[in-house]
């Protein structure tokens, strides 16, 4: 892993990152050195071991060498010094840091300590003496600074590690394969027919060399000519039968098991879902290679195994000593097979990490060929994925090196095992105890005994792979659905009178920045707002919230009475519709993108596009509303895909609108019909919550607005009352960081958020 330093805030002068202007005591913490004993204990916290003069020395060499810099720069250097890979520091305000992220260094009252959870709701301070003593989340306000570190990431060697004890991929495709156990019976008994009937060949030419060469008796030889035929006919018979009874149950694994990955995706809590695309798609497109190999000759060839052994006894019967020559070299060619699939395990974690970055690669730059195309940056991409396919290619060359290398010693254990039984049968022949029909026939057998062997060898290579897209499954099937799979979900008659959060703050999983800390906030009935705010305050997710896409990790979202994460999603979607920044439009034609769900009335459909202004778009084209639309809808533009996506809101009919951003790709005539549109369609008692920057808008649409300032509210009341305060900009931001957290701010109702930025 790379060594990662982050910061949010100051970089180097001035501090003009920060959020708002801040003082010379603000910026302190920039000339404060790096405390040893605080830093050793943070680092134990998070289970990294360091040793105290190591890192004292590297304290004092980062504060020699980078007196000017920010701390995380300095903490940089201290990891590069100590060899620690994987540790990623972060710097951000109090405010906006998440609570649960710790432990933590603060920088308080002119030093940095260590801050962790003490008993109940209060805070233990440890400085660089180790005095302890305990504070309140109050006492540290926006001032004051954090330093998060966080640990390492699981290493590969525990991502990949050889057990898959408690893999859910491995158990899904296992239960689903055996499922129904009455195939896998019937396979059993044809292999061990089919295994059976292999013996038939060794005794036809033992008869035929000891029975018929020395007297001609063509009787004979016809009469065992018969029989061998009538036993290939069968063999044919039962193999063929046995090869489709896995195909059957392979479709119907692949059937069942893609779907339920599918399901667990959809079903996934947004933001919980991988930051890379391209690696979503190479773990579910990884289960192919798990059900393939489970549902393939590999049952064929553990079958198999066991029939070594019965063919080894059969040679002892007929050959006697010769039986040894295969019962020494069968452990070589097992130890071969280990030895074979430990070599490729790290050259299969390694390919396949390589290969999932450059499914990232691919999938990124194909959205973004636009861009790449006008910023003339595709030789970046064209040369990064060159060196991803030159790693590709040479861990697939010493990956192919080590099964032929096995294959071709495997294919010399059989010509070595077949040399030294002719050496023994010659041996035994001369006593008088071997025939030569017996010895062609242990040499047929005993090329039974080292097949299965070498078919189990290329099968554990094949393993290796295999393993590799089970963990990279059982990642995503460990990722946190938006419903428990258990869990009794709410379903009330009634809809909903209003939307409340309480306590909510949320952070995405990972980081230590805190998007939003809203100790009460509530809409009720017949509610107009507009939310205001700069660009990151915090609009789009609270939206996200409410429309219950985001889980907060504190805090309630109430939906009337029911807690939102407690009733069904399908009964939130029908009374809460929300309508994204980037709309979203889907392979199909114009009508199938707007009645997504598909229980749309054609009349209501026509009657929603006209006033939106739909319909000029379906007039440009002969198709109409069977106007073609590709994935991503290319070839429309921003503000047509809008008004799609205004439209699917609109025929939704909801109880609660949470519109992000809804106007910003429109033209002023399409803007104007938009808001007909909503005054048209709002019910008396709908809630109506406009995300934008746009003050204007909130003038004409809202009897409530809201103004965020790095997720919380700073100012909740009237227009005419808050949009002046938003016009005045720093004046507005400056007031609201003069008041403690939790202050109500002058004129507005009781229900205002924690204040404070």
């Amino acid at each position: 892993m790379t060594k990662s330093v982050t910061s949010e805030g100051p970089q180097g002068s001035a501090g003009d990152k920060l959020a708002g202007d801040p003082g010379e005591s603000d910026l302190a913490f920039l000339r404060e050195p790096l405390p040893a004993n605080v830093l050793k204990l943070l680092f134990g916290r998070i289970g990294v071991g360091v040793q105290a003069g190591a890192l004292a020395h590297a304290c004092t060499e980062a504060q020699r060498e980078l007196i000017e810099a920010p701390p995380t720069e300095r903490v940089g250097l201290v990891l590069r010094a100590l060899s620690l890979e994987g540790v990623a520091a972060t710097q951000l305000r109090w405010t906006r840091f998440d609570r649960r992220r710790l432990p933590a260094m603060v920088f308080f009252e002119g030093e940095w300590q260590l801050v962790e959870r003490a008993q109940g709701s209060n805070l233990r301070l440890t400085d660089n003496d180790g005095a302890t003593r305990d504070c309140s989340e109050d006492d540290l306000d926006s001032s004051h600074m954090v330093l998060w570190l966080r640990a390492a990431e699981p290493t590969r060697d525990e991502i990949f590690s050889s057990s898959l004890k408690g893999n859910l991929a491995a158990r899904l495709v296992l239960s689903e394969v055996f499922r129904s156990r009455r195939w896998l019976r019937e396979v059993l008994v044809a292999t061990t027919i089919v295994n059976v009937l292999a013996v038939s060949t060794s005794v036809f030419a033992m008869q035929v060399y000891d029975r018929v060469v020395p007297t001609l008796a063509y009787a004979t030889l016809w009469t065992l000519a018969t029989g061998m035929v009538l036993i290939i006919g069968l063999d044919w018979l039962l193999k063929t039968v046995r090869a489709r009874t896995l195909d059957s149950v392979s479709c119907s694994v692949d059937k069942a098991v893609s779907q339920r990955v599918f399901d667990h995706l959809m079903g996934l809590r947004l933001d919980a879902y991988p930051r890379s695309l391209g690696s979503l798609a190479a773990q579910v497109s990884g289960l192919d290679s798990v059900r393939q190999f489970f549902t393939s000759g590999v049952i064929f060839a553990l079958a198999d195994m066991p029939f070594a052994l019965m063919f080894i006894g059969f040679i002892a019967i007929v050959g006697g000593k010769i039986a040894w020559v295969y019962l020494l070299l069968l452990p070589v060619a097992v130890a071969l097979g280990w030895i074979t699939q430990k070599q490729s395990r790290r050259l299969m974690e390694q390919q396949m990490i390589r290969a999932n970055e450059r499914q990232g690669l691919l999938v990124d730059a194909i959205r973004g060929v636009e861009t790449l195309r006008a910023n003339s940056a595709g030789w970046r991409f064209s040369q990064e994925w060159k060196e991803v396919t030159a790693s590709i290619n040479r861990f697939q060359i010493q990956q192919k090196a080590i099964s032929n290398r096995a294959t071709v010693t495997t294919g010399s254990l059989a010509s070595v095992a077949h040399m030294s039984a002719l050496i023994v049968g010659v041996g035994q022949i001369e006593a008088g105890n071997l025939t030569m029909g017996a010895l062609i026939a242990c040499s047929i057998l005993g090329g039974r005994v080292i097949a299965p062997v070498s078919q189990a060898i290329q099968y554990m290579s094949q393993w290796q792979n295999v393993s590799q897209s089970m963990r990279l499954v059982n990642q995503l099937l460990r990722l946190e659905t938006e419903r428990r799979p258990e869990q009794n979900l709410l379903m009330p008659s009634e809809a909903p009178d209003r939307i409340e959060l309480e306590g909510v703050r949320f952070s995405y999983p990972g980081s230590p920045v805190q998007q939003l800390d809203i100790p009460e906030l509530r809409f009720q009935a017949g509610d107009r707002v507009v939310v205001l705010g700069p660009v990151g305050s915090g609009k789009s997710t609270l939206l996200k919230v409410l429309a219950g896409l985001y889980r907060p990790g504190e805090g309630r979202v109430r939906l009337g009475n029911a807690d939102l994460w407690e009733m069904d999603p399908d009964l939130v979607a029908d009374h809460v519709s929300y309508l994204p920044q980037s709309v979203h439009l889907f392979k199909g034609n114009l009508r199938s993108n707007l009645a997504l769900s598909g229980a749309v009335s054609d009349s209501h459909l026509l009657e929603v596009s006209r006033e939106l202004g739909i319909d000029r778009i379906a007039d440009q084209n002969p198709l109409g509303m069977d106007l073609e639309i590709s994935e991503g809808g290319e070839g429309l533009s921003g503000g047509q895909r809008q008004l799609l996506g205004l439209g699917r809101v609109f025929l939704a009919e909801p109880t609660i609108w949470l519109l992000d951003e809804p106007t910003a790709s429109l033209d002023a005539e399409s803007e104007r019909q938009v808001i007909q549109a909503l005054n048209a369609h709002l019910k008396d008692d709908d809630i109506l919550l406009i995300s934008t920057h746009r003050p204007a808008l909130a003038a004409q649409l809202a009897k409530r607005v809201l103004a965020m300032r790095q997720g919380s509210i700073v100012a909740d009341g009237p227009p005419e009352t808050v949009i002046p305060k938003v016009m005045g900009g720093h004046g507005m931001s400056r007031a609201a960081r003069g008041r403690r957290p939790g202050a109500a701010p002058p004129g507005s109702p009781k229900r205002g958020a924690k204040l404070g930025v």
